[in-house]
C-alpha cells in the first residue's frame, strides 16, 4: 500500500493557484483539485487519515465530471447507441474489512453502505485474500471520513476505521435509463424515459427535439426493461374513424401482437390496429364495480372489451359494440378466451345505429316488464371521448310509450375531454345541449385522468330524464295517427289545448 506524499498536499495548500481554485469549490472537492496538481501515484486505493488531505489518482473521467452516478460526457450528441462510450471510472470510499464479518457489517451501516442495483457492494481486496472491501456510498461521506455512529459500530465490530480510496470502474449496464438519456440529449432539454407498457411493447410519445435521438432512446428502454423486446412512438394523434394511430417501430422486435393482462383479466390484441391504453385500467375497475349481476351494459364503443368482458364476469348481459372490424374481431376472441362468449352479444356497427337498433329494442322489451321492487339496472358506457357527448342526442325520444319507473331509467356514463377552466361544468353544459334538459343536480362528473396540459379527461354519470327518453301517446281526437306520438312536453301542451277548445 502506499501513502501520498503529505509534505507536498501540505505546501500546495498555501499557493495562491490553489487557494483561489479552492475558495470556488465544495468541500467535499477540495481533494479532487489536489489530485490536479499532484500527478498519479501507482496503486489500486490508497489510506485516508482524518483531518488530512490526499490527492488521488488523475483521471480524465474525474476532472470531466465529479458526480458519481453520471456518464462520460462525451456521450452527448450521440444518436447511434454506443455501449462502450459510457465506461468511466470514479473514486469510491471503502473499507477494509475481515471476510468473516462483512455480513454483520453491511448490515450494521446500511445506509452506509452503497446502494446501487447492478454495483456490487463488496469486492476483492487485491493485497489480502483474507480481506474483502466493502464500498461505501460517497454521498452519504463526502469528506472520506466516517461520522461518529459509523466509528463506534466499526469499534464494536473491530474494523479499523480508516477510509480508502477504490476505482470504481462503471459501464452502460451501471447506468439507469434516465441518467443514460439525460447525458446524450442536449442539456436543458426534456428527457423522455416514461412510457406506456402493453405487453411486450412500449408505446412513446416523443417531441420533436427528441425525434433525433428516438432510436437510441428505443434501444436503452429495452435494454433496462426486462421484457420489453418492442418500442414504437406514435405518430400522429388519434383522429381516424377506429381510434387507432400511426405508429413507428424504433427498436426491436416488429411484432405488434400482444397480450396484456388487466384487472386480473387477460386480453390479447394487435396495438396497430386497435385501441387500448393502460392508463385506463382504474377507470374500467370503477364503471364495473358499479354494476351488480343480472344488470344489464350496453358498451357503444367497447373497443376490445375492458368494460364488457369483467361486467360479463360479473353475470351481467351485456350488449358489446365497435364499428372498427378489427376491435370486433378481437372482442370476440377475447370473449372466447374469458370463456364469456356465450353472454356478450357483439355488434359491429356504427356507435349511432347501435343505441337506434340494438339498444332500443332490448329497453322497448325491458323497461316495461320492470316492476318496483325488481333490482335490475341498465347501464350504458360510452367511451370515446373526443365524440360520445355528440351521440347523446340519440337519447331524445328513443322510446315510446309511458315511462318506467323512475329507478328504472338507464344510466349513462359517457365520457369526454375538456380544455376548459371548470372541466366538470364544460362537460356538464355539452351534454345537456345534446339533450335538451337540464342536468343540473341529477348528474355526477368524475376526473378520469390529465390527458396532456390543460386538457382532462372526464365521465359524466347520469340517469336519462323520463321527459327526455320518452315520446309518450297524445290524446285521441283529431290528431292524425300519423302524429299520434309525442313528447311528455308536447303531451302536456296538448291536454291544454283540449281545455281550452
Amino acid at each position: 500500500m502506499t501513502l501520498w506524499r503529505i509534505g507536498y498536499s501540505a505546501r500546495l495548500l498555501k499557493t495562491n493557484r490553489f487557494r483561489t481554485a479552492a475558495s470556488n469549490t465544495s468541500f467535499p472537492a477540495v481533494w479532487m483539485l489536489l489530485a490536479q496538481y499532484s500527478g498519479r501515484v501507482p496503486g489500486l486505493f490508497v489510506v485516508v487519515k482524518k483531518n488530512n488531505f490526499f490527492t488521488m489518482p488523475e483521471t480524465v473521467e474525474d476532472k470531466a465530471n465529479l458526480e458519481l452516478y453520471l456518464p462520460h460526457p462525451e456521450v452527448r450528441g450521440m444518436t447511434r447507441l454506443n455501449r462502450e462510450a459510457f465506461k468511466r471510472t470514479v473514486v469510491v470510499p471503502v473499507l477494509k474489512v475481515k471476510k468473516e464479518i462483512v455480513n454483520t457489517l453491511l448490515k450494521s451501516l446500511k445506509h452506509t453502505v452503497l446502494q446501487r442495483p447492478g454495483l456490487k457492494r463488496v469486492v476483492e481486496d487485491p493485497e489480502d485474500e483474507d480481506s474483502r472491501l466493502v464500498i461505501l456510498d460517497p454521498h452519504k461521506i463526502p469528506e472520506f471520513s466516517l461520522g461518529e455512529s459509523d466509528q463506534e459500530v466499526l469499534k464494536q465490530l473491530n474494523v479499523h476505521p480508516e477510509v480508502s480510496k477504490y476505482n470504481l470502474e462503471l459501464t452502460y449496464e451501471n447506468f439507469k435509463s434516465e441518467e443514460i438519456l439525460r447525458a446524450v440529449l442536449p442539456e436543458g432539454q426534456e428527457v423522455t424515459s416514461g412510457f406506456s407498457r402493453v405487453g411486450h411493447i412500449a408505446h412513446l410519445n416523443l417531441r420533436d427535439h427528441q425525434l433525433p435521438y428516438r432510436h437510441l432512446i428505443g434501444q436503452v428502454i429495452i435494454d433496462k426493461n426486462p421484457g420489453i423486446t418492442c418500442v414504437v412512438n406514435k405518430t400522429n394523434i388519434i383522429d381516424s374513424t377506429y381510434r387507432n394511430f400511426q405508429m413507428e417501430v424504433l427498436a426491436g422486435e416488429s411484432n405488434l401482437v400482444t397480450k396484456v393482462k388487466e384487472n386480473n383479466i387477460t386480453y390479447e390484441l394487435d396495438f396497430s390496429k386497435v385501441y387500448w391504453n393502460p392508463r385506463l385500467s382504474t377507470e374500467h375497475g370503477r364503471i364495473v364495480e358499479l354494476l351488480k349481476p343480472s344488470d344489464v351494459l350496453f358498451d357503444v364503443f367497447a373497443g376490445i372489451g375492458p368494460f364488457a368482458i369483467p361486467a360479463a364476469k360479473k353475470k351481467c348481459r351485456v350488449f358489446a359494440n365497435d364499428l372498427n372490424p378489427e376491435s370486433y374481431s378481437w372482442l370476440l376472441h377475447n370473449c372466447k378466451l374469458n370463456k364469456v362468449d356465450n353472454k356478450i352479444k357483439a355488434f359491429n356497427m356504427d356507435g349511432r345505429d347501435f343505441l337506434l337498433g340494438p339498444v332500443r329494442e332490448e329497453l322497448s322489451r325491458e323497461l316495461p316488464l320492470l316492476k318496483e321492487e325488481q333490482k335490475t339496472s341498465f347501464h350504458i358506457v360510452m367511451n370515446l371521448p373526443a365524440l360520445a357527448i355528440e351521440f347523446l342526442d340519440v337519447f331524445r325520444h328513443l322510446l315510446a310509450g309511458e315511462p318506467c319507473s323512475a329507478a328504472g331509467l338507464p344510466t349513462v356514463h359517457c365520457y369526454g375531454f375538456s380544455k376548459h377552466d371548470d372541466p366538470a361544468r364544460d362537460v356538464r353544459e355539452r351534454a345537456e345541449a345534446s339533450l335538451g334538459t337540464s342536468l343540473d343536480g341529477r348528474c355526477s362528473t368524475y376526473l378520469v385522468r390529465n390527458v396532456a396540459p390543460n386538457k382532462e379527461m372526464l365521465c359524466i354519470s347520469f340517469q336519462i330524464p323520463a321527459e327526455v327518453l320518452y315520446k309518450r301517446p297524445c290524446p285521441d281526437g283529431a290528431i292524425p295517427a300519423s302524429k299520434r306520438l309525442c313528447s311528455s312536453r308536447d303531451f302536456s301542451e296538448e291536454k291544454l289545448e283540449l281545455k281550452k277548445s
